[in-house]
């Protein structure tokens, strides 16, 4: 049998495996969900505890202002109003994680940006949380895991300092501000990766997290796209190759039109797949599955209802199909939420993973 680092890693080249891989994401209430339940020891590592073939380290602070704790401005009995340290005032629920409203930034345009944010993106070592990097891949190499820095890229590192309405206005009335701020951040994150990995040494992939759409739509045209997010892809990208490290690309919500753009960025891996947003893991096999590694696209709507029977005919008719080129990670659409039962997870993971024996 393969360990998880050898699958995944002949996996996004589409060599032979013994089976498809399986990673996952979970709500960070799941797993209080789950302990508190007894379902799984406390403080337990879900990679280890579900065998999972890979670990991710989040290691990057992009804030403006990096370490900068959380001003309660107001709150409810559902809801906190926090000013944080890019200097936008988000309302967040109280009992779950989930997207904020957006009530206010400090940036709002190109002025905003050259005065009060781009002279603070610097490289400092506040920014790079060294200990835990190396401490998640000492983890993941003594269990032989397939191990990933992760991260945002340049679109979910700029919204937050501005907004979307912002980012995207900009986008049309402003695109000189939007391939500065695009420049700065992918600048910004090789000079971090440089410091990181200098000191603590290179991951396998670069994972970067980047949601650029949402229902039936991506937040832009693939003309904007290529124009001001595209080359700083690349990039990214292409430092990441450089290193000899894969690239897996995260997109929540219908991304597909940017697809061939991000192809030819030379991404490795796309992942998530959002069937709810009008994602088809089997349209995009049929159109991308030779060129790219596919991770997701398993609806987790029945999962999440601990819908058994639904669960089984949703893998059932994907796996088999998408396990063709070799190149297929077992991963719902979304993250694992915390109505799951660890035993319907449990399901999943095993019937996925014997109809996706090769």
């Amino acid at each position: 049998m393969m360990t998880g680092m050898e699958r995944i890693g002949r996996l996004l080249e589409h060599k032979s495996v013994d089976r498809i891989g399986v990673y996952e994401h979970f709500w960070p209430e799941t797993k209080v969900a789950w302990e508190r339940q007894g379902a799984i020891p406390p403080g337990c590592d879900l990679d280890d505890f579900f065998g999972l073939d890979m670990s991710e380290s989040w290691a990057f602070d992009l804030m403006l202002k990096p370490n900068y704790p959380d001003k309660i401005i107001a709150e409810d009995e559902d809801t906190v109003t926090l000013y944080d340290g890019n200097g936008a005032t988000l309302r967040r629920h109280k009992l779950h994680a989930s997207t904020p409203e957006h009530i206010g930034y400090a940036i709002a345009d190109k002025q905003d940006w050259l005065d009060k944010a781009k002279p603070y993106l610097t490289v400092s070592p506040e920014r790079i949380k060294f200990a835990e990097y190396r401490a998640a891949m000492r983890r993941s190499r003594d269990k032989n895991r397939y191990f990933a820095w992760s991260g945002v890229n340049v679109f979910e590192a700029i919204h937050p300092i501005c907004g979307h309405e912002n980012l995207l206005m900009g986008m049309a009335l402003d695109p000189d501000w939007i391939k500065d701020m695009a420049e700065t951040y992918a600048s910004l994150m090789i000079n971090l990766w440089q410091e990181l990995f200098a000191a603590e040494g290179k991951p396998d992939a670069l994972w970067f997290y980047e949601d650029m759409g949402f229902k039936n739509r991506p937040f832009m045209s693939p003309e904007m796209y290529r124009e001001l997010i595209m080359p700083a892809h690349q990039k990214t990208i292409d430092y990441a190759h450089g290193l000899g490290c894969k690239v897996i690309m995260h997109s929540c919500g219908f991304v597909e039109p940017l697809l061939p753009s991000m192809i030819e960025a030379k991404i490795d891996c796309f992942q998530t797949i959002e069937v709810k947003a009008g994602m088809d893991l089997l349209r995009i096999y049929r159109n991308y599955g030779d060129q790219i590694a596919l991770m997701g696209g398993i609806d987790v709507r029945p999962l999440a209802a601990n819908d058994l029977p639904a669960m089984e005919r949703e893998l059932r008719a994907k796996i088999p199909l998408v396990m063709g080129h070799n190149n297929f990670i077992l991963h719902t659409d979304h993250s694992v939420p915390e109505s799951t039962l660890v035993s319907s997870y449990r399901r999943f993971q095993e019937l996925g993973l014997a109809l996706g024996t090769y």
